[in-house]
């Protein structure tokens, strides 16, 4: 019943927008909702059953309209576990994404770069997660028309979402002039709102993790429930080394995802440009 009165409050307000592809921006990732033409903004605090974004950096809008000629839906901002809402009221945006038409989901986070060949400012394409949350947005009574009730996560990283993020970026440069270079690797998915301890971050990195961040992997276990195809991509904002771990704070993560920003949006606009969605 929430999916549905959120999903009808939002298509009451899209007038001639259709879209098929929706984003969610991650932590100073959100610059990119800016450039939307002719967009519609629909706070979330007006929708019908959605919570508050609380977090800096993220704006706590829906921006729907044109990029690169073709109808999108934008979370500007996400809402996390570790915020104190139950699993369900975190992943509902993409349910209702899902109940509106959206059929292709690109999904950004700021995270922590467990693998030593990584270095701050990168971004790394997801090609699969570890859900160390302590919790799963699916547990619970199933809902059919959302979804099965045992959804396949074996490709929960689209393939060939993979493959065209990895062609299209030989076109994208930063402001430096260099060409991008994508990493990929396996996100792991912690709670929050604690940074890891070196213990944690040694255990994860062992487990087969290459980045570690808060957020995420419910998103894509409900795309996944919901039969969307998932673009995922991490900002590296700091180097997340166990025997080498530094202090670090909110705001030094959102200063490296603002100087990341020109080659994190130059990817996703050749991606919605190219895609078949």
């Amino acid at each position: 019943m929430q999916v549905k009165e959120a999903a009808e409050y939002i298509q009451s307000k899209l007038g001639a927008y259709a879209p098929k592809i929706g984003l969610i921006l991650g932590s100073g990732l959100g610059d990119l909702g800016d450039q939307i033409e002719d967009a519609v903004y629909l706070p979330y605090e007006e929708i019908p059953h959605f919570p508050r974004s609380t977090v800096e950096g993220h704006a706590g809008r829906f921006v729907i309209g044109k990029l690169e000629g073709k109808d999108v839906m934008i979370m500007q901002g996400r809402f996390h576990y570790y915020e104190g809402y139950a699993m369900r009221k975190v992943v509902l945006p993409v349910y209702v994404m899902a109940k509106l038409g959206i059929g292709t989901l690109v999904i950004t986070n700021a995270g922590g770069g467990m693998n030593r060949s990584f270095k701050a400012g990168d971004l790394m394409l997801i090609t699969d997660h570890l859900n160390m949350t302590g919790d799963n947005p699916l547990i619970g009574p199933n809902d059919p028309e959302l979804g099965v009730r045992f959804p396949d996560m074996s490709r929960a990283y689209d393939p060939e979402y993979i493959a065209l993020a990895k062609k299209l970026a030989g076109e994208v440069k930063g402001v430096d002039g260099e060409t991008l270079v994508l990493q990929e690797g396996v996100y792991a998915g912690i709670s929050g709102p604690t940074y890891e301890t070196p213990a944690e971050l040694k255990m994860l990195a062992t487990l087969g993790g290459d980045a570690v961040g808060m957020s995420t992997v419910p998103e894509v276990i409900v795309a996944s429930h919901s039969r969307l195809r998932v673009l995922g991509i991490t900002c590296i904002t700091d180097m997340a080394i166990g025997d080498e771990l530094e202090p670090l704070t909110h705001e030094q993560v959102v200063k490296v995802a603002n100087m990341t920003k020109p080659k994190f949006i130059g990817l996703v606009r050749a991606f919605v440009r190219e895609v078949q969605a």
